[in-house]
């Protein structure tokens, strides 16, 4: 319970003024309370996901959960930083306290540096995206990782009902768009 108030701390430092985290607040209590049950007796569901596209600056599908289970993926998420961040490496900069841009642009500049000899030879550097991960990874395969890294029984049920609970939506737009995306790629020199 203590844990589900702290992250509910957290989550809403940056989210107050939302609708949806403002509605969920209004009766935080009974919200947390009724959360915690479920996760204790594991009748816990993850709710359907609100899917709209933006664009910032190409195109994307996001998919939004519910304030519940955002609240869930932040307790999940602490639990999985306590337990996989000492095996990350040195340059791994996302989502890691004590990193971040900052960081990650004054090292890149260091090694970029040394790499060039002072800038005075070329140097080259890979900036890649795996497209559409999360809906292209094998969630089998992704289940099958965390359960090598984790014990916690408590812990890997409520990991596999909220990995289970999305599924990949469909845009036709979005994926003509990739499409004439990956042909122009394809005739590019170097995929440039």
């Amino acid at each position: 319970m203590e844990n589900l108030f702290l992250c509910w701390q957290e989550f809403r430092k940056e989210k107050r003024l939302k609708k949806d985290v403002l509605i969920f607040e209004r009766n935080l209590e009974e919200n947390i309370f009724a959360l915690h049950e479920e996760l204790k007796n594991k009748t816990y569901r993850h709710q359907p996901y609100n899917t709209f596209r933006i664009h910032d600056p190409k195109p994307r599908i996001i998919s939004k959960a519910s304030v519940r289970d955002r609240l869930v993926h932040h307790m999940i998420f602490n639990e999985l930083y306590r337990i996989l961040d000492p095996g990350f490496i040195y340059h791994s900069y996302a989502s890691r306290l004590k990193r971040g841009t900052h960081l990650a642009v004054a090292n890149l500049f260091r090694v970029s540096r040394k790499v060039s000899k002072n800038f005075t030879q070329s140097a080259f550097a890979l900036k890649c995206d795996i497209y559409r991960f999360f809906f292209s990874v094998s969630h089998q395969k992704l289940l099958q990782i965390i359960k090598n890294k984790i014990s916690d029984k408590q812990l890997l049920w409520l990991i596999e009902e909220i990995i289970r609970s999305f599924r990949a939506p469909v845009d036709k737009n979005l994926e003509r768009e990739r499409e004439r995306e990956r042909e122009r790629v394809k005739d590019c020199p170097l995929g440039i």
